[in-house]
């Protein structure tokens, strides 16, 4: 693939980032009933298993699927600072966009938290779409002012220098192991800046303030993947092989890394970082591959359609009622079904449910832009 043809926007993207939030909307939930149809089958255990996150140490599927997000945000960003600055934008009115961006994400977050409860007092600050506007503003404006050198070195630093933080105490936790909920660093400091608005009171909230940073990494390695596919002059087949080699390589050190401090999505420890940086890549590799290399595009419509939409769809659910709706069409049919397949069929509804109205707006050309 050449570089004018890389200029436009990636389908793979879009149906990346629709296949990651299938699951959001439904398809683990689905998983886990199909899964209980076979409680004598260990690898339908295993994969029921894979659909929830690991209490604390640890990786599972459901763990991806977050910094999988995060990531494809990344990617998309060099394509779009390009046609920002073929458009005659100026750094100014770049930053101002992508500052604009991260506070109606952090607000969007509030939201979503329950903002319109009106319980001030109690409302969780914290969010997944307030990391993201974090996480993601800090490295578009990392890209935009510094060299990719600067940058990989500044990521570097941050990895090590979490790692370095983490092994410090909770002071308010004397006899409590450093690497626990109760103990860790991150958690202390939730409690002390914001005690009454975090997720897990008195403990701390899995996004909290201190594990932004590696989430800045996140982002980053999105946006290194990202100015590769753009800039680079190799062919499609090299970069989707360049890509999985990365993600080898990000594999094999967060394993090693692993050893030292744990693998964990709540501190989005250092190792984890690595771990989904494979995981992403690996995916990415192996999308990018199949729909721009080789042109197999029909068949990725149905995750397209949600990709485009990601963000409608992740507040959507907060608001409508996907369950009612389908219990209200699949109900009665499920009620003559063997047990669990009624399960099975009301999840299936769900997932069709939020579907129909991502395809819908998708054929009125309608998106939410952030």
């Amino acid at each position: 693939m050449n570089k004018s043809n890389d200029t436009k926007r990636l389908l793979s993207l879009d149906a990346l980032r629709g296949f990651d939030m299938l699951f959001i909307m439904g398809l683990s939930g689905l998983i886990v009933n199909l899964a209980a149809l076979f409680p004598d089958c260990a690898t339908a255990e295993w994969l029921a298993s894979q659909m929830k996150h690991v209490a604390w140490d640890g990786f599972a599927h459901h763990d991806t699927i977050f910094p999988l997000f995060l990531f494809i945000a990344g990617v998309s960003f060099p394509f779009s600072l390009l046609k920002q600055r073929e458009a005659g934008m100026s750094n100014r009115d770049i930053v101002a966009k992508i500052i604009r961006r991260a506070v109606v994400l952090i607000l969007l977050g509030v939201l979503y938290n329950g903002f319109f409860k009106m319980q001030f007092e109690t409302l969780r600050f914290p969010s997944v779409l307030g990391r993201i506007g974090i996480a993601w503003a800090c490295a578009a404006l990392l890209t935009l002012y510094l060299k990719p050198k600067v940058r990989a070195i500044i990521c570097t630093v941050i990895l090590v220098g979490y790692s370095l933080l983490l092994t410090i105490p909770a002071p308010d936790a004397i006899g409590v192991e450093v690497w626990t909920k109760q103990g860790n660093i991150a958690g202390y400091i939730d409690r002390m800046l914001m005690p009454n608005h975090i997720l897990w009171r008195g403990i701390m909230d899995p996004e909290g303030l201190l594990s932004n940073l590696t989430a800045v990494v996140t982002a980053m390695l999105g946006i290194f993947t990202g100015e590769y596919l753009l800039n680079s002059s190799h062919s499609g087949k090299r970069k989707a092989a360049t890509m999985a080699i990365s993600a080898v390589i990000l594999l094999v050190t967060a394993l090693i890394w692993n050893y030292f401090q744990p693998i964990n999505k709540t501190l989005w420890s250092s190792a984890f970082v690595l771990a989904a940086g494979a995981y992403s890549l690996t995916m990415l590799a192996l999308f990018y591959y199949i729909i721009d290399v080789q042109g197999y595009r029909r068949w990725c419509y149905i995750f397209k359609v949600v990709g485009v939409n990601s963000i409608t769809i992740y507040l959507a659910q907060r608001f409508i009622s996907f369950g009612d709706i389908s219990r209200y069409f699949t109900a009665g049919l499920a009620s003559h079904l063997p047990d669990g397949w009624g399960a099975v069929l009301i999840s299936v509804g769900y997932i069709v449910s939020c579907w129909l109205l991502l395809y819908f707006l998708d054929r009125k050309g309608v998106y939410l832009k952030v």
